[in-house]
């Protein structure tokens, strides 16, 4: 899925850049990330994701994309308290072109035979213009990195319009935390 790559990488100095809709496999959620509620979540997201591209396997292949993750809060100190109990969340998986709202209810009812995918949906999604910074390390290294980027669009004139949107190119649970690789995304 070419068409999107220049989606998925960034630098690690601040850029903006435009954000097309794009159909996603989204799945809702609140709690830390390390909850068996958010491990649940990602696990029934993965599982559509890959019903999705075996639906889609006769028309075009692909390799499933990076997991990607929207993070916010009524209340914004729960970020610094370390209450991570409070964080809400939406997860999600950019799915091809081809992929359509029948296919992926389909891909939903074919998952939902192997385990529980209740909250999967798909959406079309649209972020418009956004500022993005690559942030290489530990998620807990990741305050230096935002604060890098909010200092940029404050210099572009412009300020946060949405969640704080981060895409794992790496994976959590397998790579070393100073390998991590997380773009980190603002719609401005």
């Amino acid at each position: 899925m070419n068409e999107y790559k220049h989606l998925f990488s960034g630098k690690q100095e601040p850029a903006l850049i435009e954000v097309p809709s794009l159909p996603y496999l989204m799945v809702d959620g609140k709690g830390a990330p390390e909850s068996p509620e958010y491990s649940n979540a990602v696990s029934a997201l993965y599982a559509v994701a890959y019903a999705v591209r075996a639906a889609l396997k006769p028309v075009v292949q692909y390799s499933v994309l990076p997991l990607q993750g929207q993070w916010w809060s009524p209340d914004p100190a729960v970020f610094t308290s370390g209450d991570r109990s409070q964080w809400c969340w939406t997860m999600m998986i950019l799915q091809p072109p081809q992929a359509t709202a029948e296919i992926a209810a389909a891909a939903i009812g074919k998952a939902a035979q192997r385990k529980a995918v209740d909250g999967v949906r798909f959406e079309l999604f649209t972020e418009g213009t956004c500022a993005q910074i690559l942030h290489k390390g530990p998620y807990s290294e990741e305050p230096a990195t935002i604060a890098r980027l909010m200092a940029f669009v404050r210099a572009q004139g412009r300020r946060i319009t949405g969640n704080h949107h981060e895409i794992y190119l790496t994976r959590p649970r397998t790579d070393a935390p100073e390998k991590m690789r997380t773009l980190i995304r603002y719609p401005v």
